[in-house]
């Protein structure tokens, strides 16, 4: 294991050692940086609050979102996903809103409902300027919820209940937050994390200059930058940004989960005094952002599941742990802030049609965007983490696609000379009606004291996103260390390389879909949002995003109706658990169940293991821990079976158990009623 020594973390930080926390090791004590950064002390000002909630999407026969596999549909639930939400706000009461999903994206539709909802709410004081929504892009998270139909493809159409259950989550998680809000603190902290990432497109990354290549001596990026947030003298959340895929589960897992940064979130938030998320809010809310992940792999052995182990479940916890590891030491190590000033600015860019001025290209002469087109390296997809954008061979059918009339938008010889060297194979920013991706995108750069967060919709290859930082702390005039990028902020719009990695035109170039100039289009707009930032300016908003949810097919069937297996009722125990079960035993329980569709049971739990104490039966452990998964299947045409699982965890606490079901089926008359199903008690 290589370590690396720590950069400058803010401007003037204290002179304190910030070892680097990377899984099993620490790296030598790092270079102390300029003294001079003042506690803020509490009631300065500053008032912070801190929400969650859920937002799990159906968990049977729902497409998962990431890899645009056909088969990949959910088959049932590891971890329900969740939204964590923090407000700021100082003396001014300027606010800003942070938002971190277990989604694999926020897309525009999902964001313009959230906004909408919040103006009913709250009026003018959250809105498109001051509100940043992020995903941590797992690749086993629900589909369906975009407005933009080629991220819809796969999943064969909208989904209703998927995009409901976002809104609604990061809604509820916003809500609690701003009800949370008291005088509180805020520090940041940094370390580093070498072995959770893997660049995978090394190739691509090593066409880059060698300034930026000597910032990233591994080829990765291994720092975990992390915002430690008190309120009232107590700890009550952090936000750690770190740059890798949430991709360590494969197109062969059917399982809903946050992937590794969901599983982070989790561990960190259950050490917390073992906090239930069904008895409210943890005491504790840690997310874990991404960053520039576009080129930043989990997979360690550059191999979808492979790497640490080869089993991806286990990878998920390591590389979630590991996470957790460096989040804490930069927690620990956290320097109080010397600001409370929080600002924001926002703008959209019409990326199909940006003139950008050679102060940011690489050669220095004016340059243009594209209409967006998919290249021939983003239909093969990456091959260490899985495929992309389905294109259909011919001959092949998706009713969907008919639907909207077809991809054979003719690709004129400008465009194909805009887009070179990528080798377009179709030009979705061409297809009717108004293209099948977004290009009206939203840019955003949020104050958090001394911290400057630029959101850009997108996933960002680790120089791109450097390059990004370079140009807001120039144009700030503040340390680079002050200025963290957020990628899949607010959109989704596919990739961003440099200029460089583009001409490789390896996975992420052919799917950098507005061509060459696409980062320096960004630059441009990150420097005048800056600007504005520095000089108390504003800027032009920019064209709005357009609306396309005015025709959304959906080709998913829904349920019918439920009934049981022959000869039982909803709720018996197929298959009942063994009398007695030991630490790293596993308990295995199946119940005549109804389709999980009919209720996805937001704030409840498709499943509790129990344990025994005095003449009561207490929650142990429900669907929203690492130690159970629940999986379900259809028998025949309308019955279906749920296997709910409990992986034993060291430590548990000896005793009787049992574990219950709770599910609710559908009648012939489209009545829906609850059931529950109980286990026979076993001993542990």
């Amino acid at each position: 294991m290589v370590t690396i020594s720590r950069r400058t973390v803010l401007a003037g930080a204290a002179a304190s050692p910030m070892l680097a926390a990377i899984g099993a090791g620490t790296a030598p004590a790092a270079t102390p940086s300029p003294a001079g950064l003042r506690r803020s002390p509490q009631g300065a000002g500053l008032r912070v609050g801190v929400g969650i909630s859920d937002v799990t999407g159906p968990v049977a026969e729902n497409g998962m979102m990431g890899y645009s596999s056909f088969e990949q549909k959910s088959q049932g639930l590891h971890q329900r996903t969740r939204a964590r939400a923090y407000v700021f706000a100082d003396a001014a009461d300027a606010r800003v809103v942070y938002v971190c999903v277990d989604t694999c994206m926020v897309f525009q539709s999902v964001h313009d409902a959230v906004l909408r909802r919040l103006h009913d709410a709250f009026g003018g004081t959250y809105t498109e300027r001051n509100v940043m929504l992020t995903a941590v892009h797992s690749h086993a998270a629900c589909g369906g919820a975009s407005h933009d139909y080629a991220y819809n493809l796969a999943i064969m159409g909208f989904q209703q209940q998927v995009f409901d259950s976002e809104v609604n989550g990061i809604v509820e998680a916003i809500t609690a937050a701003h009800k949370t809000l008291s005088p509180g603190s805020i520090a940041y902290g940094r370390s580093e994390l070498t072995d959770a990432s893997v660049n995978r497109s090394r190739v691509a990354f090593d066409r880059n200059p060698q300034r930026d290549k000597d910032y990233y001596p591994l080829g990765i990026d291994t720092s975990m930058r992390t915002l430690r947030i008190t309120q009232g003298g107590k700890d009550v959340g952090a936000i750690n940004w770190f740059a890798t895929h949430c991709a360590s589960l494969t197109n062969e897992n059917y399982l809903i989960s946050g992937d590794n940064k969901g599983a982070a979130a989790y561990f960190w938030e259950h050490d917390i005094k073992g906090v239930r998320y069904l008895d409210g809010s943890p005491e504790f809310v840690a997310a874990f952002p991404q960053t520039n992940s576009g080129d930043m792999s989990p997979n360690l052995h550059l191999e979808p599941g492979k790497g640490p182990t080869d089993d991806e479940f286990e990878n998920t916890r390591i590389i979630g742990e590991r996470q957790v590891a460096a989040a804490r030491k930069a927690y620990a190590d956290a320097d109080p802030m010397s600001s409370t000033t929080i600002d924001s600015r926002v703008m959209y860019l019409d990326m199909a049609n940006q003139v950008v001025d050679g102060r940011f290209t690489p050669d220095g002469q004016q340059r243009r965007t594209a209409p967006a087109c998919v290249g021939a390296a983003m239909s093969a997809g990456s091959t260490e983490d899985g495929p992309a954008i389905p294109l259909f061979p011919e001959g092949a059918r998706n009713p969907m696609v008919d639907a909207l009339g077809g991809m054979n938008a003719p690709v004129p010889n400008w465009l194909a000379d805009a887009q070179a060297p990528k080798l377009v194979l179709v030009a979705v920013g061409l297809l009717p009606p108004d293209g099948w991706v977004p290009h009206v995108l939203k840019i955003q750069i949020i104050r958090i004291g001394d911290l400057y967060v630029v959101g850009g919709p997108a996933e960002f290859t680790i120089v791109s996103g450097l390059r990004i930082r370079r140009t807001v702390a120039e144009e700030l005039g503040v340390p680079l260390e002050n200025v963290i990028f957020q990628g899949y902020a607010n959109s989704y719009s596919s990739y961003c390389t440099t200029p460089e990695e583009y001409e490789a035109q390896q996975y992420e170039g052919g799917s950098t879909l507005f061509g060459r100039n696409t980062l320096p289009a960004y630059q441009q707009g990150y420097a005048q949002l800056a600007v504005a930032l520095r000089t108390g300016g504003e800027v032009p908003r920019g064209p709005a995003p357009r609306d396309m949810s005015g025709f959304q097919p959906n080709f998913v069937a829904g349920v019918t109706f439920d009934e049981p297996t022959p000869g039982r009722a909803f709720g018996d125990v197929l298959v009942q658990p063994k009398p007695r079960a030991a630490a790293g035993e596993q308990v295995v329980v199946e119940f005549v169940t109804g389709h999980p569709k009919n209720n996805l049971r937001h704030g409840a739990t498709f499943l509790e293991v129990q344990r025994q104490e005095g003449g009561r039966w207490i929650r142990h452990a429900d669907d929203g821990d690492w130690s159970t998964k629940y999986r379900w299947r259809r028998e025949g045409s309308n019955a279906s079976v749920a296997r709910i699982t409990w992986d034993v965890p060291k430590g548990t606490p000896s005793g009787r158990y049992r574990i219950q079901h709770f599910g609710d089926q559908k009648a012939r008359d489209g009545k829906i009623s609850e059931f529950t199903g109980t286990s026979a008690e076993f001993t542990v």
